[in-house]
């Protein structure tokens, strides 16, 4: 079963740096790391290098879930997004009837949700409770601190 992903170009773009970082700048390291190591003599008493062999195993790890993240990876072009309803990669202008204030949010996926840049994820409470709606829409989200009511004030990209 695959778990399709959606991002940005940007957002992907992100992704294929930090995994060419861990390929190769990281995993060149822990490989010189191993090999120092060993040179010490005795593994079964060497600590350096079961720290080093347990760093190798974990970077080894976040490779093959990045691995995993780019294939099933998809970028979506937001000038060919429909903004008559909430979708993944919209812009969203709601006003909080509860504190009174307006926010803009990005709907995004789980791996680029970045609260200071004002991207939710889709799967998050709001996100998920905006997607599908309209302009114009009063919705009540179920959140962590209660219920939350937003009015959808715009949608762009």
């Amino acid at each position: 079963m695959s778990n399709i992903q959606y991002f940005t170009q940007e957002g992907l773009d992100a992704i294929k740096e930090e995994l060419y970082q861990l390929k190769h700048i990281e995993r060149p390291k822990i490989i010189q790391a191993i090999a120092e190591a060993r040179d010490k003599g005795d593994l079964s008493e060497n600590a350096e290098y079961d720290a080093a062999k347990e760093e190798q195993g974990h970077l080894e790890d976040r490779i093959a879930q990045m691995d995993s993240l780019l294939a099933n990876a998809r970028v979506i072009d937001a000038t060919q997004l429909d903004t008559s309803k909430v979708s993944i990669l919209c812009k969203v202008k709601v006003r909080n009837h509860n504190v009174g204030k307006e926010a803009v949010y990005m709907l995004v996926s789980e791996k680029e949700a970045n609260l200071k840049e004002n991207k939710i994820s889709v799967k998050s409470a709001i996100g998920a409770g905006l997607l599908g709606h309209a302009v114009g829409e009063v919705i009540e989200i179920q959140v962590p601190a209660g219920v939350v009511k937003l009015e959808i004030l715009e949608i762009f990209v």
